[in-house]
């Protein structure tokens, strides 16, 4: 299995807050990987920085085997990165159609348009019923099933998700991952971003596990019980 993604030794600053430390991490083609850690930990610090919206002052951000750091936003989209941010990002004044179209006016693609909204309806048929209601019309969870299947209409070879199960029902989050898990049984690798340990879906390769802006973790789901210390961190004990 060939890596997508490589992320080595990336170091971020907002303003002089020295936010990621020589965060490293990998995804492999067609893998479903996991960052887990509190709030402020650094976790959507590592995703904006992959999508370049934030730049690292030092390390590596790879793609393909391409180096990415420094690349815009959208051409990192073109390239084959989907993002599903933490508060969604939908357009509230667009409609559910309108908001998942959107997404497959980037040109470049293997996948006609028609096919590309086809393909986000699939995952989510939901949707189909509030195609007419705008963004500010749908609940949390809708606009939540929304944000990503506007990602999805990109075609992705990799999603970037951020905290999909954070503040929803507790009968949402099943039907989130399921989809999610689809998505992943198409071939599309994964990087999770969550907060809470018990939102991680059982279909996941592989954990990291992020701490003031540090790895300290990197493994398997199951190696995770075996190492009390860090166990107790994801989990609010500490």
């Amino acid at each position: 299995m060939g890596e997508i993604l490589k992320i080595d030794k990336i170091n971020v600053f907002i303003k002089a807050s020295h936010i990621l430390r020589d965060v490293s991490l990998e995804i492999g083609e067609g893998e479903v990987v996991c960052l887990i850690g509190r709030n402020g930990a650094g976790k959507t610090t590592t995703l904006r920085s992959v999508m370049g919206f934030l730049r690292p002052q030092s390390g590596s951000i790879q793609f393909q085997g391409q180096e990415i750091v420094g690349t815009a936003p959208y051409q990192i989209a073109r390239m084959g990165i989907g993002y599903a941010p933490e508060e969604s990002g939908i357009f509230a004044s667009l409609t559910t159609f309108e908001n998942i179209e959107i997404a497959t006016w980037s040109t470049g693609f293997t996948r006609s348009t028609v096919d590309r909204i086809k393909l986000a309806y699939s995952v989510f048929p939901s949707l189909e019923r509030y195609r007419d209601r705008k963004g500010n019309q749908i609940s949390g969870g809708e606009r939540k099933m929304l944000s990503v299947a506007r990602a999805l209409a990109l075609d992705p070879r990799l999603f970037l998700m951020d905290e999909c199960f954070e503040g929803l029902a507790p009968a949402i989050i099943p039907k989130i991952a399921e989809s999610i898990h689809q998505i992943s049984k198409m071939g599309h690798s994964i990087l999770l971003v969550e907060s809470n340990i018990y939102h991680v879906p059982d279909f996941v390769n592989r954990l990291y596990v992020i701490e003031r802006g540090e790895i300290i973790f990197s493994g398997k789901p199951e190696g995770l019980k075996d190492d009390k210390a860090v166990l107790r961190i994801v989990a609010g004990t500490s």
